[in-house]
């Protein structure tokens, strides 16, 4: 047996065609079908989707400081440097790689309909694999960035004056502004499978209120608080205690607290198996 939490796919889908094609029913269909199977692969696949998610990320906030070096400092050029936020999600959530924040609810809901140790240790797995696999993605390209190699070292100064004006924050803060930004990723995992044609819409207007919120994600926020640390700015307490981990808390919270636990509920009583007349 391998312990991959069941589901009684008769009655769901008995159940889905009377539901019809529209509402929840159709996106927990296909979470099951395309990726409650992501429990089941093996460690080392996490790790590479997972580093090579990472290493995208990061062009997030290349992108974003790039548009800021050509911008005029004024209150209305973060509505349009904040449009490069989305390049990262946009390549890692259509390029089907492992982002930590998206990996929650796709993971959780399985083991939420079904729970097991197995689902349990199965989650665990998946969540340590993609977390690790992402930061170490996104500090690769800081030390590479830090170091002058694949930015110029007029561009490293301007990211470095640019960053370095954010406000470091207490870590309950950062935790606080972590819960939204869980959210948001949840909803766009949930809002995919139905989106038809529009996926790149959903990703890049759902990302971008996440930098217009300035709310904290753990990938691309320890992208530029790694920054920081490698070039001296930040102590690595300050990186990484400080922000990360409370970042981590509140995406949790965000993404799996309230939102999976919400939807399974909404519809948990559609996919129970039917009673016997």
């Amino acid at each position: 047996m391998s312990g991959l939490p069941a589901l009684p796919w008769t009655s769901v889908r008995s159940k889905t065609s009377k539901l019809g094609e529209q509402g929840p029913a159709r996106s927990f269909m296909k979470w099951f079908a395309c990726r409650a199977r992501e429990l089941r692969r093996p460690a080392v696949a996490l790790l590479l989707s997972s580093l090579a998610a990472g290493l995208a990320m990061s062009l997030s906030l290349m992108c974003e400081l790039f548009l800021r070096s050509h911008l005029p400092d004024t209150d209305w050029s973060p509505l349009v440097y904040y449009l490069g936020y989305p390049i990262g999600y946009i390549i890692v959530i259509m390029g089907r790689l492992q982002l930590f924040t998206e990996s929650t609810v796709t993971a959780v809901l399985p083991v939420a309909s079904s729970p097991s140790w197995a689902g349990l240790f199965r989650l665990g797995r998946l969540w340590s694999c993609v977390i690790l696999g992402n930061l170490v993605g996104v500090t690769l390209v800081s030390a590479l960035m830090a170091s002058e190699t694949i930015i110029t070292h007029e561009q490293r100064v301007v990211a470095l004056d640019v960053l370095s004006k954010l406000e470091v924050q207490h870590w309950s803060r950062t935790l606080t502004l972590g819960i939204p930004a869980g959210f948001i990723m949840a909803s766009i995992a949930w809002l995919l499978p139905n989106a038809r044609e529009s996926e790149f819409w959903v990703i890049a207007l759902l990302t971008y209120v996440i930098a217009l919120g300035g709310f904290s994600h753990v990938v691309t926020g320890s992208s530029q608080a790694s920054f920081l640390w490698l070039s001296g700015v930040l102590s690595f307490k300050e990186a990484w205690a400080e922000f990360t981990l409370p970042a981590l808390a509140g995406n949790v919270i965000g993404g799996t607290g309230l939102f999976a636990v919400l939807a399974h509920g909404q519809t948990r009583s559609d996919f129970a198996p039917d009673e016997p007349d």
